[in-house]
């Protein structure tokens, strides 16, 4: 007969009160490791892998590549035309614009014209290279010689829901499938299991979630860059409770829990759910270990801008994923730019906004790809700087930019990836991906690729994906 507290019930409720209430992520994560169903069995790749994890930065609200990454002296040259009053109207394919947000303003007659808006920041070429990046970028032009910038990506959904497709390729009108962190973690598992195996910082609107029919198991666990609190449920509820009670409540349980798992000796899900517990609490004593940066030098510190507000909260979270990169984390994905559209979504005052967050972001990005190169972690890390979709060459309103998913600029970093080159092209107005097109999906098989998986075998029985789903790997910028 089984006891009141050999109820697994009345168990979880034991802990939860203790501080284990998160058991439930850890038994997520627990199974993700221990999944039969992976094709990369217990974390070995299909082949060799130049990379082990993977930082994504991901700027929500839609980066206007013009303004950053593509430079296109042509829109300052004709500025207040139409694109069909400059040489390039060829470029107003009939069939495209029928897909695009095409943005009208009024001229002095009230009568609509879509005109081009002139860049909006100037450019310098930077290192042996020479790649043009925007004066809003400095410190990562500082680092180009490191860095492949997509300049022809494109996607196909023109709000923001193109955030969800940039991660999962899917369109957010299809059913929802796993992102790419969740891919990650479906075919490699962790390198610690002490630590989450898939981590996400900063706000995230729409979908959030990650494995959808993989399960939960595959999940990002949110963290958040506090010592004291770091992860959602991981603190006693209980007020007053010491590490020590904490530690003995924890032995007690697991005891109970030994002795029901020797009377029920094939019951699969108490031995994982015994597993989780124990995760759990590795997890719970873990995590604000490697958030605390009381061991970090002041020039390193200074390095990601933590000794400046505007860079401070973003620069935490960087050095905090080169920590936990140190300690064996395969994916950890940072967002940034708040609200549910993203906060880099200038419809207008585009140059204040953009300069704004663009300061935000450049001296922490440029510090955690200096800081992993002079450590020898960013031959083995990959950094990938996105956003869901462009800006239009033409203006919005009076000082602003609209959507534009047909050709728009990321850029990659490290893990193999060939640094001081630009792949592909927008045509000279930006207008769309005019040379090597690239899908959304071939970054994140290039990714996969680069982690020694075969990107076309991630598929599970019932999911059927497209091609395009899976994406095409983009072998021009590997070394």
């Amino acid at each position: 007969m089984i006891t009141p507290m050999n109820d697994p019930l009345r168990r979880r409720q034991f802990l939860n009160g203790a501080g284990l209430g998160f058991g439930g992520m850890a038994l997520g994560s627990l199974l993700g490791s221990e999944s039969g169903s992976r094709i990369a069995v217990n974390g070995h790749p299909h082949f060799a892998p130049k990379a082990k994890s993977v930082i994504w930065l991901f700027m929500r609200g839609g980066v206007s590549h013009m303004e950053s990454f593509d430079p296109k002296p042509e829109l300052t040259k004709h500025a207040g035309k139409t694109i069909a009053e400059t040489p390039y109207a060829s470029v107003q394919d009939p069939e495209l614009l029928k897909k695009v947000r095409v943005v009208v303003v009024n001229d002095a007659n009230g009568q609509q014209r879509n005109v081009i808006y002139p860049l909006q920041v100037g450019f310098k070429k930077y290192g042996q290279s020479g790649t043009e990046v925007s004066d809003w970028f400095p410190h990562i032009g500082s680092c180009v010689d490191d860095i492949a910038v997509l300049r022809s990506m494109w996607t196909t959904d023109d709000n923001h829901g193109a955030q969800v497709q940039f991660h999962s390729g899917k369109h957010r009108l299809d059913p929802p499938g796993p992102t790419i962190g969740a891919w990650v973690n479906y075919g490699l598992g962790t390198l610690n299991e002490n630590l989450p195996q898939f981590i996400s910082m900063g706000p995230r609107f729409f979908d959030k979630k990650d494995g959808h029919y993989l399960g939960p198991a595959y999940d990002a666990v949110k963290l958040k860059i506090d010592p004291k609190n770091p992860l959602d449920f991981a603190k006693p509820e209980a007020g007053g409770i010491s590490p020590e009670e904490q530690r003995l409540g924890f032995g007690l349980v697991n005891r109970l829990n030994h002795l029901t798992s020797q009377r029920y000796p094939n019951d699969a899900a108490l031995d994982a759910r015994i597993k989780s517990y124990e995760l759990a609490y590795r997890m719970q004593t873990a995590v604000p270990g490697v958030i605390n940066f009381d061991t970090e030098s002041e020039p390193t510190k200074q390095l990601y801008g933590l000794d400046q507000k505007e860079t401070k909260p973003f620069g935490e979270q960087l050095l905090a994923a080169r920590r936990f990169v140190e300690k064996g984390v395969r994916f950890i994905q940072i967002m940034h730019g708040d609200g549910a559209a993203g906060a880099w979504d200038q419809h207008s005052n585009l140059k204040a906004k953009h300069g704004e967050l663009s300061m935000q972001v450049d001296r922490p990005i440029a510090g955690l790809l200096k800081d992993l190169k002079q450590r020898g972690l960013l031959e083995e890390t990959m950094v990938v700087f996105a956003t869901e979709f462009g800006r239009t060459p033409g203006t919005q309103g009076s000082n602003g930019r609209d959507h534009h998913p047909y050709g728009f600029s990321v850029w990659m970093a490290g893990g193999g990836i060939k640094g001081g080159l630009t792949h592909g092209a927008t045509d000279e107005l930006g207008f769309h991906a005019a040379e090597s097109p690239q899908y959304v999906t071939d970054v994140h098989a290039t990714i996969l690729h680069q982690l020694g998986i075969n990107h076309h075998a991630l598929e599970v029985p019932g999911h059927k994906r497209l091609d395009i789903e899976k994406g095409n790997v983009i072998r021009d910028i590997l070394s």
